[in-house]
């Protein structure tokens, strides 16, 4: 019987041994991408095959629900070797100050920072803390870019050619002007998912960046300049203007983004409003469709246009796993240049290695050209107070309807602004 037992509990700690030794060469991912699965696990097929190192990819979808499993796994400290945080900076902070978040910055400074020069510096800074950050996080890059993505002006080639239109415009007041001209021969002008605040807010805060400049904004956000300013005035306008020309398609103020994706890829509307990953959709409804991409047009000339971009998708590794090494080593090879060039062409995303750029379509190229002009809330020295943001992009539908005038929304948001700074301060 001592023989049995003996010889059972050799049995038991050689599988938990065997166990415990597959489990230290097996990294786990949790991602909520249900586009790329079928490209993530080719890729770690690939990677095993090379290295001997297994990768588990584990889909949990919608990100809504993502998210979720993320925040109770933290607090339960469960999490895989490799993530990803869908969430505000403030969310992405608090992660890598509770210990679950691995600071990546000497790995990318490695061999004369190699792997940092590899990478779209703009999708680098959604991922970066920089000394001195309003979180207190300690300077440092914390995650890993996976693709790019920015949020431009589309045309349609065919639709401003039956209009007579020969060239793109280049200024606001050429758009305006465009945008007429459709109108006289029954096509629509601009659509957009303006349904979605965030949509209205990235395309105001562009415009609000070109007309008085990134510090007169995060001024604005600090208290020191009231939105009854002459240029928030004009920020407004561009809505009333674009509204009372007849330049925007018809419902654009409360359409989902989904929806305006489809007028644009079944020619109903010549100009849209969307992000780079709008050329898989196009191409899924409309294969043939002809477009190009363009900056929004300028209102003031003398200063740029910034685009929302960055990051569009990116990974953190867990600072806990006892795998951290092998999960750092995957998202390394994840990241060059073949790797990155086999995403893009299954996935139709722009890779986040500058590299890989010469395997992607024409127009991804158009949207990876201007990846210099992006910028982002989450690379903002400061952001609003949400329910100044709320009423900012609900007064906007308001202009738009004809309810309201931007003088009368300027002053509605400022009270709002003012509110909420002297409870901060109480």
């Amino acid at each position: 019987m001592r023989k049995v037992v003996s010889l059972a509990l050799c049995s038991f700690l050689f599988l938990g041994c065997a166990q415990k030794k597959e489990d230290l060469n097996t990294i786990t991912i949790w991602h909520w991408m249900t586009d790329r699965q079928k490209a993530f696990e080719e890729l770690a097929a690939l990677y095993e095959k090379q290295t001997g190192v297994k990768v588990k990819i584990d889909l949990y979808a919608p990100s809504d629900a993502y998210s979720q499993r993320i925040v109770a796994s933290a607090q339960s400290r469960v999490l895989p070797d490799i993530y990803g945080i869908l969430d505000k900076k403030e969310i992405f902070a608090s992660f890598i100050q509770s210990g679950f978040v691995a600071d990546l910055t000497a790995e990318f400074q490695k061999e004369n920072n190699t792997w940092e020069k590899m990478l779209f510096p703009k999708a680098l800074d959604v991922n970066r803390f920089p000394e001195g950050n309003i979180h207190g996080v300690k300077p440092g890059i914390y995650g890993v870019p996976l693709d790019v993505t920015n949020i431009q002006m589309l045309y349609n080639k065919k639709l401003l050619q039956k209009a007579g239109i020969k060239e793109v415009p280049r200024t606001f007041q050429e758009f305006i002007e465009a945008g007429q001209a459709l109108k006289r021969v029954g096509i629509s002008g601009l659509v957009s998912g303006f349904g979605e605040m965030w949509l209205i807010e990235c395309f105001a805060s562009n415009y609000a960046f070109n007309i008085m400049g990134e510090e007169k904004v995060m001024a604005t956000y600090r208290g020191e300049v009231p939105y009854t300013d002459p240029d928030w005035i004009k920020v407004f306008g561009i809505f009333k203007e674009l509204s009372e020309k007849g330049v925007l398609a018809e419902g654009v103020v409360t359409k989902p983004n989904k929806y305006a994706e489809q007028d644009f890829a079944l020619e109903r509307a010549a100009f849209a409003f969307n992000g780079s990953w709008g050329v898989n959709v196009y191409n899924d409804m409309n294969p043939g469709l002809e477009y190009g991409a363009m900056l929004p047009p300028p209102v003031n000339p003398h200063l740029p246009m910034r685009i929302w971009g960055g990051a569009g998708s990116s990974l953190v590794v867990n600072n806990a796993s006892p795998r951290k090494d092998k999960a750092i080593a995957f998202l390394k090879w994840l990241t060059q240049k073949d790797q990155q060039a086999f995403l893009a062409r299954e996935t139709r995303n722009l890779p986040s290695n500058r590299e890989a750029l010469s395997s992607i379509s024409a127009i991804l190229s158009e949207f990876a050209s201007v990846m210099d002009f992006t910028t982002h809330p989450t690379i903002w020295p400061y952001n609003e107070n949400p329910l100044v943001t709320e009423k900012f992009d609900k007064g906007i539908q308001s202009i738009i309807i004809g309810e309201k005038t931007p003088e009368e929304i300027a002053r509605e948001v400022q009270e709002i602004k003012e509110r909420e700074m002297k409870k901060a301060k109480q």
